[in-house]
């Protein structure tokens, strides 16, 4: 018996699928010349799937941001906050959340995922139970599974089943009900009807807990995600997100309108027993948000070219999983038909996800496309002639996934 043996049935998957074309999971730029593009070899490729949703990666403020702070404390932490104590930019980042989304308490962590594994296991105890929902992200689910408490999922967007799945529980003795869905679902683009679900949980006493990584920045009149837009802010206990996507930099955090939140820095295992985020990633997260505060025209153009290739899409016939934001995602027929495509539009110079199986609802294969507020009308309207092209190459591609899977 091999210790690889058990990744069999993946390894054959990504074998065929690989016979394609490149890995689309190993894709290697060999330079990110800004936040709209990439180069491959000598090919210039639109970037069209890295959720910069603001495009500040190259801001000329966050980058000086991060350079000086380089300059100034070095590269790393080398340790826990716990073990070797806080930068003063650590808490005045976190005090900047928090005063930014009108909480009162905020605790950043090294990345998002660490995130909502640290605050979902610790805040949910052994006699506690978690209700999330069915379109969960990974590091909710694993969140959960670290939590001592028992999980109970219910039905994607679905406020009414959650309040079956309350009522059917019953009373929960010594402990507490946590709830936590997403704002932004991260493969379909579908937003959650939050305002639905904060009724449902003061009907039940139940704690709402919502993880707004694809939608701080995004969504808001202060670009502090769904919850903001819906105007449902104040009632919401925790929210979660996320520095790799608006922010423009690596880490996370966690916001609670609940003093009381503080006492979890002692608590959390992998808040303490993990190196806190560098300097330079403080640093340009901080500087991040201050453009999100003060540059509400980043979003209105992010929107507005979220329609302009959602509308053009929907005209040609695709599938999309859901209405017009940020995250595009084109429903294809199974993963091999997804993984020609992908290659073929990467050809042709546009950089999409391939999202396929385990990791996409409802077994679903998918184009997914993020956008950001760089982009031009021009750049969609590359993208949108890409996608165009791609269905006048239907048979010719098709043939190819049959001629692929024949020869096995």
């Amino acid at each position: 018996m091999d210790i690889f043996d058990k990744f069999s049935a993946l390894k054959a998957r990504s074998d065929m699928v690989k016979k394609f074309g490149p890995d689309p999971f190993g894709v290697k730029f060999d330079e990110i010349e800004h936040a709209t593009r990439g180069r491959i070899g000598n090919r210039s490729i639109i970037l069209a799937g890295t959720n910069n949703y603001l495009g500040l990666t190259f801001d000329p403020d966050c980058m000086d941001a991060s350079i000086d702070a380089i300059k100034r404390h070095g590269t790393g932490t080398t340790g826990s906050r716990i073990a070797n104590g806080s930068y003063a930019e650590h808490l005045d980042l976190e005090d900047a959340l928090a005063k930014h989304a009108g909480m009162a308490s905020a605790i950043v962590f090294s990345t998002g995922y660490q995130t909502n594994l640290a605050a979902i296991a610790t805040l949910a105890g052994p006699k506690d139970v978690l209700f999330i929902d069915a379109d969960s992200h990974a590091c909710i689910i694993d969140g959960c599974r670290l939590s001592a408490a028992p999980t109970i999922r219910f039905r994607h967007n679905s406020p009414a089943d959650l309040d079956k799945r309350l009522i059917r529980h019953g009373e929960i003795e010594g402990g507490i009900a946590l709830v936590v869905i997403e704002g932004l679902y991260s493969m379909f683009g579908d937003r959650a009807p939050i305002a639905e679900f904060v009724d449902v949980c003061q009907k039940h006493g139940a704690y709402l807990y919502i993880d707004e990584a694809h939608s701080f920045g995004v969504f808001g009149p202060t670009g502090c995600g769904l919850a903001e837009e819906e105007g449902v802010l104040d009632k919401v206990d925790f929210i979660s997100g996320t520095f790799s996507k608006s922010l423009a930099s690596i880490g996370g955090f966690c916001l609670s309108k609940h003093k009381g939140f503080e006492i979890t820095r002692k608590a959390m295992r992998a808040y303490m027993f993990t190196a806190s985020p560098t300097p330079s990633n403080i640093a340009s997260a901080r500087a991040a948000l201050d453009k999100i505060a003060e540059k509400p025209e980043l979003r209105h153009n992010l929107h507005a070219r979220a329609a302009q290739l959602h509308n053009g899409l929907a005209e040609m016939g695709y599938d999309l999983c859901a209405a017009a934001s940020p995250i595009i995602a084109v429903r294809r027929p199974n993963e091999l038909v997804a993984a020609t495509e992908w290659n073929w539009l990467l050809e042709e110079g546009v950089y999409v996800n391939l999202a396929v199986p385990p990791g996409t609802p409802q077994s679903s294969s998918l184009l997914r496309i993020s956008l950001s507020a760089a982009y031009t009308e021009d750049e969609i309207n590359i993208i949108l002639k890409a996608f165009k092209d791609l269905q006048g190459q239907g048979d010719v591609l098709m043939a190819r996934v049959q001629e692929i899977m024949a020869a096995g």
